[in-house]
């Protein structure tokens, strides 16, 4: 009968292992550079934390429930955040100190970091309020 095919009953994976080696090759030469992005942080160790913060130069800000920002009772519009705290900063060199309260939101806090960060605040510290 010559109309019938031949059944294939062969798999050719050389296609296929060849996809795997330059996948490997490509996570190889990508992966090195993964780790040299990010923030450099120095996590201290556990101490017991004073009430009151002695007299530090710090620039101290509050981040609410609500997201928003208190700097000396005062509330920081998000859009001379950055403007104000570097102000303060010339005067407070010590860093920044952003106290925040319980439902405070990381985006609020990012925000506020970055922004510092960004206005030559190089030093910054995290506490509850």
């Amino acid at each position: 009968m010559p109309g019938q095919r031949k059944t294939f009953n062969e798999i050719n994976i050389t296609p296929l292992t060849d996809i795997f080696l330059v996948l490997l090759i490509i996570m190889m030469v990508i992966a090195p550079l993964l780790d040299q992005q990010g923030l450099n942080l120095a996590v201290p160790n556990m101490i017991e934390v004073q009430d009151e913060i002695k007299d530090s130069k710090l620039v101290k800000v509050i981040v609410t429930n609500d997201n928003k920002y208190m700097l000396n009772d005062n509330e920081l519009l998000p859009e001379k955040m950055g403007k104000i705290i570097a102000d303060e900063s010339k005067e407070n060199p010590d860093g920044l100190l952003i106290m925040t309260e319980e439902n405070a939101t990381h985006g609020a806090v990012v925000k506020l970091m970055d922004e510092a960060r960004n206005n030559g605040v190089t030093n910054i510290s995290i506490t509850e309020y």
